[in-house]
């Protein structure tokens, strides 16, 4: 981009934003209020004393959405558990709660047929909860409450009582024990489990043992002190509670210990599956909360605030959960909105098209900040607010393959000096300026000094040398390269990697950039075949245990996931790596914090990929009538609390 046309973007963008926010100061000076409802608005309560109850035994009376009215459905007390969830996916002090009223669909936008991300977060709902995913406390969500042993091994949680489904079976404590022992502990179905679910979070010890107490009450015990376990039940990998907590009372009909023989061949044959394939059927039904868009999963018993109602070529529509488990302070039941629809477009020029038109409600996972200036200009007209939030994540890290099959290429990018020289020869501030318009800062992880010279230094010391054509050479005596291969997963990634080109030939590596579609790229991400990309981690996400490794030594990583049994045996000082990070996993939160500080001094030292940036910006576009949304929030944080928006108007 030229600088002259930089510049202009720049300066619309930052009149803009300062335009809104005199209006917005102006707005908040005219009614002296915060979030404050539309007048006429028909709220099922004021604001007052009823929206400050933070103990829902202090409600009195609940109420349901009105399309429940003229249905054929219990009483909505029938159809709460004996203690609904009070919602508190938000902290306090990044939003202040209204309680909102009933009615509306919400919109979302995507560009691939079977993922709609933004909507994947609004509908999720893990077994435990930290508020704004801060990872900073847990809290109970689905489950009414959890205990942890002093010795961090033994772990009890409590069912809440009167919880059901949402075809309206009640939750009991046989799902849990279907999902654990016929499910997790069937080694047809399962023939690994997980590292998370086994002792210190370790692939090499054993897994939790599983105890049914009471109706109400189970425990987990695991071999070894594991006080991350919650974590992992809240947040980490965006996990849902469907690992846990199966509908028993429907998936038995796929299962071979429970359902009729003949049944369940009959069922094979129309699938298509031969007779011993009995596993890929039952995987088919077992929706998971990653699975909401896929054709089997209508009908399917959930409990989120939304479930599969329609899909079709163009769009997915959800529905409301007449059972969902959680209430606001004057005793609603959630979610506000009735649906939810899933828009899906050809390409992600297509997105910014229906954002700017008005024809979407929630924007945030697709949005971008080279089309912030594009956004301000159209709020009015397009009846939206687009403002930006942190990310959760550093968004364009670069990553060198350290095990890439290509001994050459293995000998150059493992020595560490090679990856400072790299890491120095970065201009983060250009990028910054240039692709981040600004809303970025150099990463704190590695030395974010830009110092070619230092660059230059540390390759003439590996004996890199020049050849006639002013590039390095490899140990080989041939050119050295660096090929980046990217997809177009976000705007950023092939400016970006222009970017690298020109760096790095500014310190003598020949460097080259290709762009792939989305599902090639995956494919050889998948096989080790990509030597350098771009992607990004959940750094600031500490608790997704997802700091690169992955990628830049995806043959260390398995063989450190599969206790040895594949892969590739990773150096020592990638093994300390991996010991600092298993002690963030197994954790308490005060001593994982102390770890990933740890963690990031090892980054630091060993520069295993190159997290450029961090505190960047993410725009989020909502419908300006949305009530219950914050600025204040990490973007994605803002989705957790769905299921209590509403419209105003």
């Amino acid at each position: 981009m030229k600088k002259s046309m930089l510049l202009i973007f720049m300066l619309s963008f930052l009149v803009a934003i300062m335009m809104t926010a005199c209006s917005n100061n102006e707005e908040a000076a005219g009614d002296g209020t915060e979030n404050s409802q539309s007048e006429g608005g028909d709220s099922n309560d004021s604001q007052g004393e009823g929206s400050k109850i933070t103990d829902v035994s202090e409600i009195t009376e609940f109420h349901q959405a009105p399309m429940f009215d003229e249905l054929d459905l219990p009483a909505v007390t029938e159809r709460l558990p004996n203690v609904p969830k009070l919602t508190n996916e938000m902290p306090e002090d990044v939003l202040d709660y209204e309680i909102g009223q009933y009615g509306g669909t919400l919109n979302t936008v995507t560009a691939q047929v079977d993922w709609d991300a933004d909507f994947f977060v609004v509908n999720n709902e893990p077994l435990l909860n930290t508020p704004g995913i801060l990872g900073e406390e847990i809290t109970p969500n689905i489950l009414e409450d959890f205990e942890m042993s002093d010795d961090q091994k033994e772990f009890t949680f409590y069912l809440r009582e009167g919880l059901h489904w949402s075809d309206g079976e009640p939750v009991t404590m046989e799902d849990f024990r279907f999902a654990i022992e016929d499910v997790i502990f069937n080694e047809e179905i399962t023939p690994i489990v997980p590292t998370w679910l086994k002792s210190a979070g370790d692939a090499s010890k054993d897994p939790f043992e599983f105890e049914v107490i009471d109706d109400w009450t189970f425990k987990m015990t695991f071999s070894e002190p594991y006080g991350g376990f919650p974590m992992q039940l809240a947040i980490t990998n965006w996990r849902g509670y469907a690992d846990l907590l199966k509908p028993a009372h429907y998936l038995k009909e796929y299962h071979k210990e429970y359902a009729d023989p003949d049944e369940l061949q009959a069922m094979l044959d129309e699938e298509g599956y031969d007779e011993d394939q009995w596993v890929s059927l039952f995987g088919d039904y077992d929706i998971t909360e990653r699975e909401f868009n896929q054709p089997k999963s209508q009908g399917f018993p959930v409990l989120n605030p939304w479930m599969t109602k329609e899909i079709s070529d163009t769009y997915y529509l959800f529905e409301r959960n007449p059972y969902y488990f959680k209430v606001d302070a004057a005793g609603n039941q959630l979610p506000y909105i009735d649906e939810v629809r899933s828009n899906i477009v050809q390409d992600s020029e297509m997105i910014g098209l229906k954002v700017i038109a008005g024809e979407i409600d929630l924007s945030r996972e697709n949005s971008a900040l080279p089309k912030m200036p594009l956004y301000k200009e159209n709020e009015e007209k397009g009846g939206y607010i687009a403002h930006t939030a942190d990310m959760h994540l550093t968004p364009s890290d670069i990553f060198f393959n350290l095990t890439y099959e290509d001994d050459v290429w293995r000998e150059v990018v493992q020595d560490k000096r090679f990856r400072q020289a790299v890491n120095h020869a970065i201009n983060r501030e250009e990028i910054i300026d240039s692709i981040y318009y600004g809303f970025a800062e150099p990463s704190t992880w590695v030395d974010s000094t830009f110092d070619v010279d230092k660059a230059n230094q540390l390759l003439d010391e590996m004996g890199m040398e020049r050849g006639s054509d002013g590039y390095r050479l490899g140990p080989d005596g041939k050119r050295f390269t660096v090929p980046f291969e990217i997809a177009p997963f976000a705007p950023d990634f092939q400016p970006l990697a222009e970017l690298l080109v020109e760096y790095l030939g500014e310190v003598g590596i020949h460097a080259t950039t290709k762009t792939l579609d989305q599902a090639l790229w995956s494919e050889r991400d998948a096989a080790n075949q990509l030597q350098a990309s771009i992607m990004w981690t959940h750094t600031v996400a500490w608790y997704m245990n997802d700091f690169g490794q992955a990628r830049w030594g995806k043959l260390w990583n398995e063989w450190w996931n599969s206790n040895g049994e594949k892969g590739e045996e990773p150096p020592e000082d990638v093994k300390e790596f991996y010991q600092i990070l298993n002690r963030v996993n197994v954790s308490t939160v005060d001593e994982a914090l102390q770890a990933v500080e740890e963690l990031k001094q090892n980054m630091n030292d060993n520069v295993w990929q190159f997290i450029h940036i961090e505190n960047v910006k993410q725009p989020v576009v909502l419908n300006a009538e949305l009530g219950n949304v914050t600025a204040d929030a990490m973007a994605i944080g803002v989705n957790f609390s769905g299921e209590q928006w509403f419209y105003k108007k």
